[in-house]
């Protein structure tokens, strides 16, 4: 197979200014709730992309957890590359790559830990494996295998067997909070439907981009 037989073209749909939300955040929600009735995996799935204060990128995929009019929140060890990453350079791009629906939306911000009560109250729904899992070796360190990271498990199990395991210190939530937002839709001939959001003083403006 050569990378010629991947081409294809794109028709499953366009995307024009008037049928758009007032604002990024609405649709967004409308673009998620299509890519879940698709029953698209893990829809909530975003590729995220820091940089060190010297401009070296590095990106990962992270779960979206929460989402309101201030932004678009994952949680995280903040003690892993893109926390540390991300307190001394505080931007972020990230994108959702819907490929079966032809769509993909890329936001582009400034980064902000949540307060501690949000992360508290995320930590405590979570399955109580994931949690004891935050308290394991910090994230992105190297370790010499896998034993050392399943030994460190089950001291964290022993540790809190029969308590509530608490939020560490090192672990919560991160928020985007969004300048522009660009949604993408595939189109035939590769004339492709890019129209961003950018924030203004008005609120929010809509530019069209050439595909």
């Amino acid at each position: 197979m050569t990378l010629a037989d991947l081409r294809r073209d794109y028709s499953l749909a366009g995307l024009a200014e008037k049928d758009l939300a007032r604002d990024p955040f609405r649709q967004f929600e409308k673009w998620f709730q299509e890519a879940e009735a698709a029953k698209l995996p893990e829809p909530n799935a975003m590729l995220l992309a820091t940089a060190t204060r010297e401009g070296r990128p590095s990106a990962r995929t992270v779960l979206l957890k929460g989402l309101d009019g201030r932004g678009f929140v994952f949680f995280t060890n903040y003690e892993s590359r893109k926390g540390r990453e991300l307190e001394l350079n505080p931007r972020a791009t990230a994108v959702f790559p819907w490929i079966a629906l032809e769509r993909q939306v890329i936001i582009e911000g400034a980064m902000a830990r949540v307060a501690r009560e949000e992360s508290e109250t995320y930590f405590h729904s979570r399955p109580r494996a994931s949690q004891l899992a935050a308290w394991g070796p910090p994230q992105s360190s190297i370790i010499p295998g896998r034993a050392q990271l399943e030994e460190s498990f089950k001291a964290v199990e022993r540790r809190y067997e029969g308590q509530e395991v608490p939020l560490p210190p090192h672990w919560g939530g991160w928020r985007l909070s969004p300048e522009t937002v660009e949604f993408w839709q595939g189109r035939r001939s590769r004339l492709h439907d890019r129209l961003r959001y950018r924030r203004s003083n008005d609120g929010w403006t809509v530019e069209r981009l050439a595909p």
